[in-house]
């Protein structure tokens, strides 16, 4: 499966949380991350998609297709 397949959302994170920016992959529950700038979490959350698909591969986890076709 195509990380860039999923679905991402991207939110300013509070001064109080850190700052920077935070994504979230709501079809993979858990799958998160976040960066400096909205680019730098979107690269990071790529990331972590990758990892969260081998990582239920590994443990015998149904992976989650994308909503959405890539565009």
């Amino acid at each position: 499966m195509n990380p860039f397949d999923y679905e991402v959302d991207i939110l300013p994170l509070s001064v109080e949380d850190g700052g920077g920016f935070t994504a979230v992959a709501p079809e993979l529950p858990g799958c998160r991350s976040d960066g400096d700038t909205p680019q730098e979490a979107l690269d990071n959350i790529y990331d972590a998609i990758g990892c969260w698909i081998e990582a239920a591969q590994e443990m015998g986890r149904p992976v989650p297709q994308p909503r959405r076709a890539a565009a």
